[in-house]
């Protein structure tokens, strides 16, 4: 009964091992699923729902093929509401997943009609109602789309927008890797001119654990064992029953022994008699035993596995509740748009290029750089403004806004300059027009040194933009400029100087009241009364944007600006302005007098209405803008 047994654990054992190690081979389930699709008629744009991408749990791989020059192909994702405001008037194909088949389909998407001002420069919020026109072929999973895109008129270039939570462009948009939520969606595209990449697949991670396979190895391992041990045990009861043998007849005479033969160490004697062999038929079980142990842990492991690279998963910062505005950017993408405005700014100041700052630049910052780089080419003493600096990026406050326009702001650490001294880390104010636009810079201030920003909101749920007639803060935004401008015209007299606090503004001592009637004694000391100095306050071009803070206060930015007016009294008397003004007005003596416009940036923390908090100057930038000769 034991050899039975024996032989029944040996067959299952072998069963279990082999059954183990086919569920890592043979039988091994797949290890990624994937969906294809080709799409025909040349379309421009190509544009995958994010619930598409989300058909199947885990990281998605995207694989684009099929465009002639793969050197513009460009793949992006962002918000599936950005993405269709940024395609506005412009055909596209788009990719959805059918769960009957598995497979993608697509459709041609045509917008009714074209916004006037949907592109570069419009502030229109709103996105044309497109039309779905199912493609052929879209049951079947083939992707025909029916339409082409005749369209004669280039499309936008989606390379390099600001809009996307992530670009790759060119060899790298080939195959990429991402882990999206369902409210992004992801465009792929050539350069707007040419078709896009025609071939489109998505591929999954599947689970292809096999649970069962270690336990039947290990299981049949036991079971052998078990086995083995039954077939000795059989084997020694087998022996024990077969009892004495019987003694036959007187003993004959022992024959005379012959000597020993005793082998030295160098021979090694072969096992004989009975023991030897039962020691050669247990060691034989044994060698079998590790024998399948390895096997199976061999076979068992992923030691075959290639390491792939993997990028780190992707997903947006929105916030949980529903009805909450999700923010205009998030921390990464607000982190290359910075990174593209430094660099656009390097290259226009290199150059002194305006032309190339007004890719970036926009309103007040752009009219100082623009008076810098022409004082620069007169006056090579003149200093250049301070750069911006890529990173990095200590506070970021966009705005929560699913429109345009939106409002980002920013703070960035400066890096010490060439004599090892810090620099006061420079605040951006950036606005973006329109869903085609990038954001561009309105307000480029250095903080003071003294500067304490109030508690602002999460940069993952952005905050709201204050109306600047509002009347829940100290002082309305849009009063703000007149007010200040009011306090460097006449310092403590002025009206408002109670609600400032002037105790860290270091702005007021540069051209405030006492430095003007300052200007003004010097001027008449040297040269009596032959010229007057006066300062008229306005208001320059700059918006006034404003957003609250968790107190309920606000940061505002504004854009005051001063006229300077210096004028011939006496008869024969000549005006001769300063080195910076001559360079920028070419003016260097007048017989009537100069006239001088000096801008200023500045930020301001506005506590609520009733605080007994005073208002703030946060950060300013100002300089020379505009000078001439009055007639």
């Amino acid at each position: 009964m034991r050899f039975v047994l024996a032989i029944v654990a040996f067959v299952v054992a072998a069963v279990m091992i082999v059954a183990g190690i086919a569920q890592r081979t043979v039988f091994a389930p797949p290890t990624s699923v994937k969906a294809a699709t080709t799409v025909s008629g040349d379309p421009r744009y190509v544009v995958i729902d994010g619930s598409a991408l989300n058909a199947h749990p885990g990281q998605q791989t995207l694989t684009v093929t099929g465009t002639p020059e793969p050197g513009k192909q460009v793949v992006a994702y962002g918000r599936t509401a950005d993405m269709k405001a940024w395609l506005g008037d412009q055909r596209y194909v788009a990719v959805s997943y059918q769960k009957a088949t598995g497979k993608l389909s697509t459709k041609t998407v045509t917008p009714k009609a074209a916004n006037e001002g949907s592109g570069s420069g419009s502030t229109s919020t709103s996105t044309p109602a497109p039309t779905a026109t199912p493609a052929a072929g879209a049951a079947t999973g083939t992707g025909s789309a029916t339409t082409a895109d005749t369209a004669s008129k280039p499309g936008p270039n989606p390379a390099g927008s600001d809009l996307w939570l992530e670009e790759f462009d060119g060899t790298a948009a080939q195959v990429t890797r991402m882990n999206i939520p369902d409210d992004v969606s992801v465009i792929v595209a050539s350069d707007g001119t040419k078709a896009a990449p025609s071939n489109v697949s998505v591929t999954w991670p599947v689970d292809s654990s096999t649970p069962w396979a270690f336990p039947l190895i290990i299981g049949g391992l036991i079971l052998l064992v078990i086995g083995i041990a039954l077939y000795l045990w059989g084997l020694y009861a087998h022996r024990r029953s077969r009892g004495p043998r019987r003694k036959s007849g007187p003993k004959m005479p022992k024959l005379p022994k012959a000597p020993k033969y005793k082998p030295t160490a160098m021979i090694e004697s072969t096992p004989r008699g009975r023991r030897s062999t039962r020691r050669a038929r247990v060691m034989l079980p044994a060698a079998l035993i590790g024998a399948l142990a390895l096997t199976g842990c061999t076979t068992g492991t992923d030691a075959a596995t290639t390491p792939t690279k993997t990028a780190t998963p992707l997903a947006t910062e929105a916030p949980n509740a529903k009805d909450q505005l999700p923010p205009a950017v998030t921390v990464p993408q607000l982190e290359r748009i910075v990174k593209r405005i430094s660099e656009s700014a390097a290259a226009a100041d290199s150059k002194a290029s305006a032309d190339l700052a007004k890719e970036r630049f926009v309103g007040p910052a752009l009219e100082l750089r623009t008076a810098n780089y022409a004082i620069r080419a007169k006056k090579t003493d003149e200093p250049a403004l301070p750069a911006i600096p890529a990173s990095p990026i200590v506070l970021s406050l966009p705005q929560a806004t699913d429109a345009w326009p939106r409002t980002v702001a920013a703070v960035i650490d400066s890096p010490k300059d060439a004599k090892g001294n810090a620099q006061a880390p420079i605040a951006l104010t950036m606005v973006q027009e329109s869903p085609r636009d990038n954001y561009k810079v309105e307000y480029a201030v250095s903080l003071e040194p003294k500067a304490k920003v109030p508690n602002l909101a999460p940069a993952s749920i952005g905050s709201a933009v204050v109306p600047p007639d509002s009347k829940l803060l100290a002082l309305p935004p849009a009063k703000v400029a007149a007010a200040y401008g009011d306090i460097l015209m006449y310092g403590d007299k002025s009206q408002y100087a109670s609600r400032f606090d002037s105790a860290g503004d270091t702005l007021q001592p540069q051209v405030g009241a006492a430095w003007k009637l300052k200007e003004q004694q010097q001027l008449a000391q040297q040269y009596g009364n032959t010229s007057a100095l006066s300062w008229t306050p306005g208001v320059g071009p700059g918006d006034v944007l404003a957003m609250a803070t968790n107190d309920s206060g606000a940061i505002v930015w504004v854009n005051p600006r001063e006229t300077q007016l210096h004028k011939v009294v006496e008869a024969g008397a000549q005006v001769l302005p300063g080195a910076t003004t001559a360079a920028l007005s070419g003016v260097t003596s007048s017989n009537t007098g100069v006239e001088s416009v000096f801008d200023y940036q500045l930020m301001f923390y506005v506590p609520p209405v009733g605080s007994k908090d005073k208002i703030r100057l946060l950060g300013f930038a100002q300089g020379l803008v505009a000078a001439k000769e009055i007639g």
